[in-house]
Order: structure tokens, then C-alpha cells, then sequence
């Protein structure tokens, strides 16, 4: 297994072991890790389709319709514990979760018996298996963008408010941007790059239809994102426009992790999510604009992903209180059992 997740030690104590479940939903799917608190991460399994949302935000039912088998053939295949303390780490929790928050401590409990549940923002999640629990600001970039910071007694977050109202700088916005400038250079108005309007055509066909094979999608945040790297490989030939584009992505980013960073002591400052590998077009104007904005923060490589995020969280759940502080929006731990 190469998940980069702790991996199981045999050991004599294995049955007294406390068993822990693992979640991370994601807009690119849902992944799973069953473990022991003593052991580790016994195994994982994960499906590439994203739990819905809906009218009532983030659905327990379709959450529970997708675990369910992946669980039960997960503890079967890895000989797992049922878990008693269990870990889902959801993206949009913290502005879509209501229905999560009331429904899915019972149905974790009727369908694998667990006593502890730690219901976590997505954000939270990439900030524990980036820093662990220790104080500073992490920026999430994928399709989306947020960041989060704590000096370990409060959480703060910037951003995250989806394509349509913010994720400045994400992939959806730099797809989007990238975009705009080549309908700006097919219709001959400033600001246009003749080298996107060569790639979104590459990537979508004439720029004519695009409005109708955009609009109606309901997967047009990531249809946005995917023109991203685009975007990257024209900065990296050359193109001012697209180098523009990114530097206000990086301006954008940097501005969203001053606003969560701790100002005082030498907080910790990581980057997590699959935009960041478009790299040195995007990586480059970001070190300066965080040099500039947090001279104060160190950057430090990001130790993990949000699976092991919610794994860290998981263990520490599992035999004692959490090290990070908990938030009824961002970190909720509930307990399910009945009365």
C-alpha cells in the first residue's frame, strides 16, 4: 500500500485495541482508513464519487449510502475492529452541514456501533494532516480554495465560499479567468491571449458553444478547474496574460492566509491540495506574495494529506480528548450513544 497513512503493527494487544473509522468527503470522492489506536491505519478504500449536495446541505443519507459497503469490506479485507470512534472530515460542513451535524451521529451508531464522533470541516481536516496540532495557517487548493489557521485555542478561515461567490484564486477561478481571456482574444477586446484562446479550444472545441456546454453542467467548478493547468503551461511559454493570471491567484491566496495566519510567535505556514502541482507558474508568485504578507510564518512542507488528517484526529479521538480546538462550525465532537 502506498496511501503514506500509518501503516498496522501485529501485536499481542491487538483485540483490547480501540478501533477508529476515518473519513474524508471530498469534492473528488470519498475516502476511508479503518484502524486501532495502538496499530494504526489497518486499511483504506476510497470511490472517486463525491457524496451530493443538496437543498439541505451535505446529505447524511447519500454520506451513509456510499460508506456503508466500503466500510463493511474494509473491516472484512483489513480485519479491522468495528470502530467505536470515528473521524469525517466533509467538505461543506461548516456553511452546508446541519443535516449532517443532527442525522449522522446516529446512523454512524446503528451502522457500526460508534460511541465518539468528530465532525470536521474539510479545512480542518487538510490543516491536521498538514501541521498536525500545532499553531499556524495551511492554504487548500484544489477545484476550491479556503484557508485556515489556529493559534490552538480558536479556528479562523477566509474564503471557501465556492465558485460562484469566492475561492479566490482556486482552480475554478483560474480556469475561469484563463477563459475570459480567450473570449476576450476570439472577440478582439483588451486583455486577451491568442495562446488560451489556442487551449480552450484544444480542450473544449470552438468557443461559440462553450456558454451551452458550460452552463447547464452541474460539475462546472471542476469543468473550470480543469482548464487551469492550461492556464500554467501558457505562463510557463511566455504568455503575460496568463503569467497575470496566476500572480492575482497568488495574490488572492496569500491575502486569504494573512487573514487566518496568528500574528504573534513563529506560526507554521503549509500548502495541501492538487492545484499547488501545476508548480513553479503558480509556486513562484506565491512565495513572494507571502514573504511580503507573513514575513512572520515559516513555510514548512505539508506532512499530509486531509485522510491523514482525519486519521491524526481519529487516534486522538479514539483514546483521549483532541489536541485541536474544537468549534461548533469547524470541529464538533458529539457523543452517539442513546440518552
Amino acid at each position: 500500500m502506498t496511501s503514506g497513512l500509518p501503516q498496522a503493527e501485529a501485536g499481542p494487544s491487538a483485540g483490547r485495541d480501540t478501533g477508529f473509522l476515518a473519513v474524508d468527503s471530498g469534492g473528488s470522492g470519498l475516502r476511508v482508513a479503518v484502524g486501532t489506536a495502538r496499530r494504526g491505519v489497518l486499511g483504506q478504500r476510497s470511490t472517486a464519487q463525491p457524496v451530493p449536495t443538496g437543498a439541505r446541505g451535505v446529505d447524511a443519507d447519500h454520506l451513509m449510502e456510499r460508506l456503508v459497503p466500503l466500510v463493511e469490506a474494509l473491516t472484512v479485507e483489513a480485519g479491522a475492529p468495528q470502530p467505536s470512534a470515528a473521524v469525517v472530515g466533509a467538505a461543506g460542513l461548516g456553511t452546508l452541514g446541519d443535516a449532517l451535524r443532527a442525522e449522522l451521529p446516529g446512523a454512524l451508531r446503528r451502522a457500526f456501533g460508534v460511541r465518539r464522533l468528530a465532525l470536521a470541516a474539510d479545512a480542518v481536516t487538510a490543516y491536521c494532516g498538514a501541521l498536525g496540532s500545532r499553531p499556524g495557517a495551511v492554504i487548500a487548493a484544489g477545484t476550491g480554495l479556503i484557508a485556515v489557521g489556529t493559534d490552538l485555542v480558536g479556528w479562523r478561515r477566509a474564503d471557501g465560499w465556492g465558485h460562484l461567490l469566492g475561492d479566490c484564486g482556486s482552480g475554478a477561478w483560474i480556469g475561469r479567468a484563463g477563459l475570459e481571456a480567450a473570449l476576450r482574444a476570439h472577440d478582439g477586446r483588451p486583455g486577451g491571449s491568442a495562446g488560451l484562446l489556442a487551449r480552450a479550444e484544444e480542450a473544449f472545441g470552438p468557443v461559440q458553444v462553450l456558454p451551452g456546454r458550460l452552463y447547464p453542467r452541474a460539475d462546472r467548478p471542476a469543468v473550470l478547474a480543469s482548464f487551469a493547468p492550461r492556464v500554467a503551461g501558457c505562463a510557463a511559454d511566455g504568455d503575460q496574460v496568463a503569467v497575470g493570471i496566476l500572480a492575482t491567484a497568488a495574490r488572492h491566496m496569500a491575502e486569504s492566509a494573512c487573514a487566518v495566519c496568528p500574528a504573534g510567535g513563529e506560526p507554521l505556514l503549509a500548502l495541501t491540495g492538487g492545484l499547488f502541482r501545476m508548480g513553479e507558474p503558480l509556486l513562484a508568485p506565491l512565495a513572494r506574495e507571502l514573504a511580503r504578507l507573513l514575513p512572520h510564518a515559516r513555510r514548512v512542507p505539508a506532512a499530509g494529506d486531509p485522510l491523514n488528517g482525519a486519521v491524526r484526529l481519529a487516534t486522538d479521538l479514539a483514546t483521549g480528548p483532541l489536541a485541536l480546538p474544537a468549534d461548533g462550525q469547524m470541529l464538533q465532537v458529539v457523543a452517539t450513544e442513546r440518552g
